[in-house]
């Protein structure tokens, strides 16, 4: 299959770092539920995780489409970024709404590889993705601010420097607006005395090296908070476009990968005296998930034209990530059919991709929302939580 690409020098140079990361380095990170730190540090030491810092702090200064070419080509060629790719996104927040010292203080670190930006503590175990609702509390003390509370399903805790936590700086009976009072703060976990952060790996049906993390008493310099106290989560959401995109771009990828395969098996494999690719009971199912793709991908690229003209996306970007989720899903369940029980067995890698692929449906935004901002946001209905 051809598909009409963008930043080709960059995918290319990409596929060949995945030539060093094949199937059963996959498979061996999956067994033993361990980060591939290898490949993290290959992407580090070829400066694609650092394609959206501007080059005054080391970066390479690239556009999102750019991004969106590194994570599509990873998942393409059967890897998984998610171990690094909240690095693209998080950083946004330090970018924008970080001071000069801020930015001058880490951005050079995390381009060089010498820091990690990884960790996103924003979900809480009773808010879920009511994100005003959440507990954790961060109260100025001097020249601390000292936090308490827990966040869950911060991925990558364990194997980051700097944590992006979104954390209460005004008790909600003091507040007009339910999103007023929330603050960002920049943790150097490097720094937190023992104890008063604890990280606890949560075992999933992915390796996906996440975490819940509990915060006891624990001091953060005032120095960093990010931005102005109280308006944290407007500056998450600021970031939430940018993250719809490149989850987007993963889901294409992935979606991609599924398709070659299975129309691959589908060639190879003879039953009865002929390839079962002639069967429409095959080729239909692989046909309509390419076609699913091939609308998500149009989407995206509407979504990626808007955000670099300078413009808000949300909706292109939610239905980006939406439609994108949904082909990735859809292919992964032709590539599993097509391949019958094969699609099972480990060394296909098609069971491990299919867990991953599921996640989507699920995170960094659930399906329903979506749809519930496409009703509010886009087609003026009342607000339905």
């Amino acid at each position: 299959m051809k598909y009409e690409l963008g930043h080709q020098d960059i995918r290319n140079a990409v596929t060949q770092l995945c030539r060093d990361f094949p199937g059963e380095y996959w498979r061996q990170c999956d067994r033993e539920q361990a980060y591939p730190t290898a490949f993290v540090e290959a992407l580090t030491d070829a400066g694609f995780l650092a394609a959206l810092i501007p080059e005054e702090y080391g970066g390479s200064g690239l556009p999102i489409s750019a991004a969106a070419a590194i994570l599509e080509t990873i998942h393409y060629q059967g890897c998984n970024a998610a171990a690094c790719h909240a690095q693209m996104y998080t950083m946004g927040t330090v970018l924008r709404h970080g001071s000069e010292a801020q930015k001058q203080q880490y951005l050079p670190g995390i381009a060089e590889g010498r820091l990690r930006l990884q960790a996103f503590g924003v979900t809480e175990p009773g808010s879920g993705t009511d994100t005003s609702a959440l507990r954790t509390t961060a109260k100025l003390e001097g020249e601390n601010y000292i936090v308490n509370g827990q966040k869950i399903w911060t991925s990558r805790a364990e194997h980051s420097d700097l944590m992006l936590l979104l954390c209460r700086t005004t008790p909600r009976d003091q507040i007009k607006k339910r999103t007023d009072g929330l603050s960002v703060l920049l943790v150097d976990m490097r720094e937190s005395p023992e104890k008063s952060l604890t990280i606890r790996p949560i075992r999933t049906m992915m390796n996906h090296a996440t975490t819940e993390v509990f915060f006891d008493n624990m001091p953060v310099p005032a120095t960093s908070l990010i931005g102005e106290e109280g308006k944290g989560f407007r500056y998450i959401l600021s970031g939430m476009n940018a993250e719809r995109i490149l989850i987007a771009s993963e889901c294409i990828g992935d979606a991609k990968w599924f398709i070659e395969k299975a129309s691959s098996y589908a060639n190879e494999r003879s039953v009865f005296g002929r390839p079962i690719g002639q069967n429409q009971g095959i080729q239909f199912p692989i046909a309509k998930a390419y076609s699913q793709m091939r609308a998500a991908e149009l989407m995206l690229r509407e979504a990626i034209r808007l955000y670099e003209a300078g413009e808000n996306p949300g909706e292109e970007a939610n239905l980006a990530k939406m439609l994108a989720a949904d082909a990735s899903w859809a292919a992964a369940e032709a590539c599993v059919q097509t391949h019958g029980g094969f699609g099972f067995a480990e060394e296909y890698d098609i069971e491990r991709k299919f867990r991953e692929a599921r996640l989507y449906q699920v995170a960094p935004i659930s399906t329903n929302l979506i749809l519930s901002y496409i009703a509010e946001h886009v087609l003026d209905m009342p607000r339905s939580y």
